[in-house]
């Protein structure tokens, strides 16, 4: 019997339903790539709006512009952007108490044990100051500087405008060929044998038919989840955050190299720092606040002139438990939902379009690559979600009924495991293929709140004065290099400013 997301014919013609962020990372691979020898049509609609709300970005970006050769002043430029360092937490671990979570490395390692070991070793015979001292991309954010260092010696990614970055791609993409149709999709045909998708067919009565078929239609879902009827995991019982209101205003200070995440009695509130103006926002919980106060709070907790009225978004945090399920593959939010609490949205896409990618089905589609990228997209998905719930579990706050609800309640197994691996000895291990690595652990759960309860054998074979100096020497080499990078703002008003015009606020 064959198998129903066997599809023997070749693929040739690939239909992308929806724009925005998703929609054009897609294109842009996709034509980069294949534009020679496939037809890529990208269909979207003037009059359907989309989230473009991802503003923040990880260092994984970087290495999909350098796969597109995509060039960074050009793009920095074209999408007002700004560099970012890490994240900011504050009164995450305790009202009034704040941390970073940067993109760097902290200290140096031994083979045996990582340098946590040899800074907690240091902490308990006061030789040591805070482990953050110890990074150059934390300490670099903290006093808002920033500049290249050769041989790539500063983990950075960008703050960008998300509407801009769809049109720069657009622009990249109809460059290599990807044709933009203008439309509503009406209706989706499907095979009534096997189930695949055929065509999608407009309001104008144009029909689209496809091989392949890329669903980016946000969290509609149109090609996976209602045509389809893909399994949604929903994750609200860890992620209890089911909303965001967000608002732009203008810049009324010299942007920070990094993201805001600061936390309300009932959610956190982000702030982005763009060439031309700020994004903010607020995510929340609709079962512990109402809309209104949360707006409220939000807009007393923001500066500059407002540039548009806030708007109310919904989202269930969870995935498809197929992503890939017959000829469609869902991207971006057609996928699942993870808060942007550690800007992990664009990245998911980008993870998404490249393992598209190295398993193009251009001889057709069979059953055992379809499983094979589903279950890398799951592991994936699974770390990342795992990092996110990090956040609000461990948490020394009992202030309010959201946070008492947050530290006491049971997560998945695998993160409870690094809980109390990390307390009780120290350690972390990243699983393979992890996004997040070792530091980036570190850093949350000690910024969090835990303290290890011992340390590597390794760190003892240091006496005080050999540990005091291998200390000093990565803190003192961490401030040299920060002394000499210009402030965060000159270095991008020389390096990639806007025009000027693109600054003037929306009438």
């Amino acid at each position: 019997m064959r198998d129903e997301n066997t599809q023997r014919r070749p693929v040739r013609r690939i239909v992308i339903a929806g724009g925005g962020t998703a929609g054009w990372m897609a294109a842009a691979a996709l034509s980069r790539t294949l534009g020679k020898t496939h037809d890529i049509k990208l269909v979207e609609s003037d009059e359907i709006g989309t989230v473009g709300v991802g503003e923040a970005t990880i260092p994984t970006l970087l290495n999909f512009h350098h796969l597109l050769e995509i060039n960074e002043q050009e793009f920095m430029a074209a999408t007002k952007a700004t560099f970012k360092l890490g994240i900011g937490f504050e009164n995450w671990r305790n009202v009034n108490e704040d941390y970073i979570h940067s993109f760097g490395l902290t200290g140096t390692d031994h083979w045996t044990a990582g340098f946590q070991h040899f800074w907690h070793k240091g902490r308990e015979r006061k030789l040591a100051s805070d482990y953050g001292d110890y990074c150059l991309e934390l300490k670099a954010a903290q006093l808002n500087r920033f500049g290249h260092l050769p041989r790539q010696g500063i983990n950075y990614a960008y703050h960008l405008d998300a509407s801009a970055y769809a049109r720069f791609l657009r622009k990249y993409s109809e460059g290599y060929g990807a044709q933009r149709i203008e439309g509503k999709i009406a209706k989706v045909h499907t095979d009534a044998a096997s189930g695949h998708i055929t065509a999608l067919q407009l309001d104008s009565g144009a029909l689209l038919e496809g091989d392949l078929f890329i669903d980016c239609t946000g969290f509609r879902a149109l090609l996976i989840g209602e045509t389809l009827g893909e399994e949604f995991e929903d994750w609200s019982q860890w992620l209890h955050n089911d909303s965001a209101i967000a608002v732009q205003t203008s810049s009324t200070s010299p942007a920070v190299p990094y993201t805001r995440s600061i936390a309300h009695d009932w959610g956190w509130q982000w702030r982005i720092p763009l060439q031309h103006r700020v994004g903010n926002g607020m995510v929340f919980s609709s079962k512990f606040v109402d809309d209104d106060t949360a707006r409220t709070t939000l807009m007393n907790n923001i500066s500059g002139e407002q540039l548009v009225q806030p708007r109310v978004i919904r989202f269930k945090p969870g995935q498809r438990r197929k992503v890939w399920n017959k000829n469609c593959i869902a991207i971006g939010l057609a996928s699942g939902f993870l808060e942007p609490i550690e800007s992990t949205s664009i990245h998911l896409i980008q993870r998404g379009i490249i393992r598209l990618m190295q398993m193009f089905p251009s001889a057709g589609i069979f059953q055992s690559e379809v499983d094979e990228y589903n279950r890398q997209a799951w592991a994936e998905i699974e770390h990342i979600r795992d990092f996110i719930i990090l956040h609000y579990k461990v948490t020394n706050r009992r202030d309010t009924p959201f946070w008492r609800h947050c530290a006491e309640m049971e997560v998945p197994a695998s993160l409870q495991h690094r809980i109390d691996l990390f307390r009780e000895t120290g350690r972390v291990f990243r699983v393979s293929n992890e996004l997040f690595a070792e530091n980036s652990w570190i850093q949350v759960m000690l910024g969090q709140g835990i303290t290890p309860l011992q340390h590597h054998p390794s760190a003892d074979l240091m006496g005080d004065a050999e540990l005091s100096d291998f200390l000093d020497s990565i803190r003192n080499n961490v401030a040299r290099t920060v002394a000499q990078l210009p402030p965060h703002q000159q270095y991008v008003e020389n390096y990639c400013a806007a025009y000027k015009e693109e600054y003037l606020a929306p009438k």
